[in-house]
């Protein structure tokens, strides 16, 4: 998006679109309106099991889903159980961006799995910035987000991020590259490009991210390079590739989803994903363990 060039590089026009949610995406395709997304899967299985033509063809990021409290709650390493740390906010409400996305079906999971979910109150935004300024005015004992979300809660409410993401939900799909079915048959070769520039991306920010967090701040303009920087440390996970990991966990979202009610049914893989071009672009093994390299040591 910073760089301006996206459209002339893959030979097609391109319009970026910003939204709030992955629920608010897949509605989108639904529509007709969008041809490729960056979307949590969660939402992208919810729209696939009630007919919209959408099929995920790269991986992204993993791991992209952070629990944050405010100021005074307690965490790891202090509490190393997950239970013991949702159960401080019995009687409380829990924020979260989006009904059916990643974060929510996440946090519907752990509740249930601690028998919470009729002791704390989840309460949907459709945007992280109402999130955070919940969280700032006190109306919100915690947070379920994104990295970045997490980092805004520590930046403006004197928060902290209650239990490592890498320990919520191992090898979670917090983002993919989702294509509408048509638009890929009709314009295979421009995405194929598409996904060459998503895993260039992807590269510069495990590789370099010093530079990918200037130029991210510097296109965002409200946000500083040190604000994105916190932000990729939080989950450093970074790739284009699908691998096993990535796919199994995805369907193990599958059967909460079914189990939750999210679903009517058990959508299998193949209605799910379509590997054929990120594995024929990207054979070799993925780099989601690589991290990101330390930026005082770029040139």
């Amino acid at each position: 998006m910073a760089e301006g060039r996206l459209g002339k590089d893959i030979g097609l026009d391109v319009e970026w679109r910003l939204f709030g949610t992955g629920p608010a995406m897949v509605a989108a395709f639904e529509k007709g309106e969008l041809d490729l997304a960056y979307i949590g899967l969660p939402p992208a299985i919810i729209g696939i099991s009630r007919g919209v033509r959408i099929v995920c063809i790269a991986g992204g990021h993993v791991e992209g889903t952070v629990i944050s409290g405010n100021k005074g709650s307690v965490g790891f390493p202090e509490f190393q159980d997950l239970g013991a740390i949702l159960d401080q906010f019995r009687g409380r409400n829990i924020g979260v961006p989006g009904n059916g996305s990643i974060h929510d079906v996440i946090l519907a999971e752990c509740l249930e799995r601690y028998r919470l979910r009729e002791e704390v109150e989840v309460v949907h935004y459709q945007w992280s910035d109402e999130v955070t300024e919940a969280i700032v005015k006190g109306n919100l004992a915690a947070a379920v987000g994104t990295p970045a979300l997490a980092i805004a809660i520590q930046h403006y409410a004197d928060g902290r991020i209650l239990y490592p993401p890498s320990l919520l939900w191992p090898n979670n799909p917090s983002y993919g590259i989702i294509a509408d079915r048509n638009y890929l048959r009709n314009e295979g070769e421009g995405v194929e490009k598409f996904l060459v520039r998503h895993e260039d991306a992807t590269s510069l920010i495990r590789d370099r991210p010093g530079l990918a967090a200037e130029i991210i701040a510097g296109y965002v303009g409200f946000i500083d390079k040190e604000f994105v920087m916190d932000t990729l440390r939080v989950s450093p996970k970074y790739c284009a590739q699908l691998t096993e990991d990535y796919i199994f966990s995805t369907m193990e979202f599958v059967r909460v989803l079914k189990r939750l009610g999210y679903v009517d049914r058990e959508i299998p893989s193949e209605e799910i994903f379509d590997t054929t071009m990120i594995h024929a672009l990207h054979p070799s093994k993925d780099h989601y363990g690589d991290g990101i390299a330390d930026s005082r040591m770029e040139p």
